[in-house]
């Protein structure tokens, strides 16, 4: 986890602080039971990732998003050399039948309205229920436009 985090600090100049300040947050969550990190790994190394977040107060704008049986997936990230490839949504196959066998019947996730081919690919793993739109702000203060939608698992 340290060196996945260590990683992305590193390939993000522009944006360490706040890549330290979730480094920080997610290894706490992890150690308290908070979040489920997944990652993908070839030729023994992070490729890809995702986070199930399982807790409502580690989530802005939680209503509706994580709850006893509803899982918040966040955190994705696929390095650019192995784009396109399917590495992601083998992943993500993965991710979802783990939480359906951990008991989350829903899981839910949000996205950028300016994303689009981030919200294709969600669109195609069958995240089409729309739950809500809000604002979310990174440690910085830059604050962000998302749309959240859901699935059954």
């Amino acid at each position: 986890m340290n060196v996945k985090w260590d990683y992305e600090i590193a390939n993000h100049p522009d944006s360490q602080g706040n890549w330290i300040i979730w480094k920080k947050g997610s290894i706490e969550n992890f150690k308290n039971g908070d979040i489920i990190p997944y990652y993908g790994i070839f030729d023994g190394k992070i490729i890809c990732e995702a986070t199930a977040v399982l807790n409502p107060r580690k989530v802005q704008n939680c209503e509706g998003l994580v709850g006893a049986d509803t899982v918040y997936l966040s955190a994705f990230r696929t390095v650019e050399e192995y784009r396109g490839k399917g590495y992601f949504s083998s992943l993500l196959k993965f991710m979802l039948a783990d939480l359906k066998k951990r008991g989350y019947v829903r899981a839910t996730l949000g996205v950028e309205p300016s994303e689009k081919d981030n919200k294709s690919m969600y669109e195609h793993f069958g995240f089409v229920d729309y739950i809500k739109s809000a604002k979310e702000e990174y440690p910085d203060g830059t604050v962000i436009d998302v749309d959240y939608y859901g699935k059954q698992l």
